[in-house]
């Protein structure tokens, strides 16, 4: 290798360790962020979403913490050097700790669709504390029967031993290797229980939540081209229903970005993983990297996502980063309130019937919460 190649190669590597720094810190700083501010907000606290994301923020700051630091030296340095059992404890955990932040993301779409999408009463009887223990609990006990019982005995190498034993070891640069293979059933079940039941929860509860913003923004539309004051008092007859109308394009906008980065971000690994055992393994170790690193950077967007997008939590961050300035805390946060609607057509009385499901679009997605 000339001096040039040598300097590209040492230029790459500052380049790549660069960008894994960005993501970890990334990662941390936000995720801890959002912990912080839940504890010390207690608006936050009330509301049930929230403890969800909390949870979601752990986890994914133990990925930053726990999984991350020691991906990035072994891509660094192409080199394995903390031995066999932490090789099994590292992969346990990064099969633990992904799998929980992904069904901590199908947690939420959940509670997002009874909240949206049924009346009050039915959330209240869904999302009982103790059913919101339960959830959270779920979200870290499934993952432990994918990840540390079938690892640390085996089951995933069952029918490939030979295969990872010849990998673990390059004699051309004598270097040792954290190798993770996994055989057909394992591939398919771990996919299915980490990935793909969690993806299909989420379209169906995001998809019901997208119908419900639509069929209510075109409710409001009737509402004014019927042109009737919309609560009997003189004033203009567009102004809460135009102020409707951009909340819920907006919560649509969101739900769009959250699904969008979420399968930019898990689909590419999943898919690989379920299809390379079919394939004799012949997927580039690269591509396996880049597929892994796309979903670690998941845990560093989840915080920008669930959080940064959400008024409340942005009014929490700057009063946490700006030492408790005055300027950033709110009143209260039942001061801001936008009335139900009325019209009348036809001669008739109409209540606007998604009233109460507009106002938990305000609560949920923008924080502007109105009398249910």
């Amino acid at each position: 290798m000339d001096v040039s190649s040598i300097e590209e190669f040492g230029v790459a590597k500052i380049v790549l360790l660069s960008f894994i720094s960005a993501v970890i810190l990334m990662a941390i700083l936000g995720n801890l962020l959002v912990m912080v501010a839940v504890c010390r907000d207690r608006q936050l606290r009330k509301i049930k979403t929230n403890y969800f994301i909390v949870s979601l923020a752990f986890a994914d700051l133990l990925v930053s913490v726990l999984v991350m630091p020691f991906g990035a030296i072994e891509l660094v340095q192409d080199n394995w050097i903390y031995g066999k059992m932490f090789c099994l404890i590292r992969t346990s955990l990064d099969v633990l700790l992904t799998t929980a932040s992904i069904l901590h993301l199908c947690c939420i779409s959940l509670d997002r669709y009874y909240a949206i999408c049924c009346q009050p009463l039915v959330y209240r009887n869904k999302m009982t504390p103790l059913r919101i223990a339960l959830m959270l609990g779920g979200c870290w006990v499934i993952p432990l029967f994918i990840s540390f019982l079938p690892i640390m005995q085996g089951w995933n190498s069952i029918g490939i031993m030979d295969l990872i034993e010849k990998r673990q070891f390059n004699n051309v640069s004598n270097s040792t290797y954290c190798i993770f293979m996994v055989n057909k059933p394992y591939a398919i079940t771990c996919s299915v229980v980490a990935f793909y039941i969690p993806f299909l929860l989420m379209v169906l509860a995001y998809y019901r939540i997208y119908v419900t913003a639509r069929e209510h923004a075109h409710q409001i539309q009737i509402l004014q081209r019927a042109g009737a004051p919309t609560d009997g008092r003189p004033h203009h007859p567009d102004q809460h229903s135009t102020h409707r109308m951009k909340t819920e394009t907006k919560a649509a906008k969101t739900l769009c970005i959250i699904m969008g980065c979420f399968c930019l971000c898990w689909a590419p690994f999943f898919i690989t993983n379920v299809i390379d055992p079919f394939i004799d393994y012949a997927v580039p170790g690269e591509i396996w990297t880049a597929f892994l690193w796309l979903g670690y950077i998941n845990s560093g967007l989840n915080p920008f996502l669930y959080a940064f997008l959400n008024k409340s939590f942005r009014r929490a961050f700057l009063i946490i980063l700006c030492c408790g300035d005055e300027r950033y805390r709110r009143p209260s946060i039942l001061g801001q309130t936008v009335p139900c609607s009325t019209t009348t057509i036809n001669g008739s009385t109409h209540v606007l019937s998604g009233c109460s499901t507009i106002s938990k679009f305000l609560l949920l997605f923008c924080n502007r919460p109105v009398p249910v």
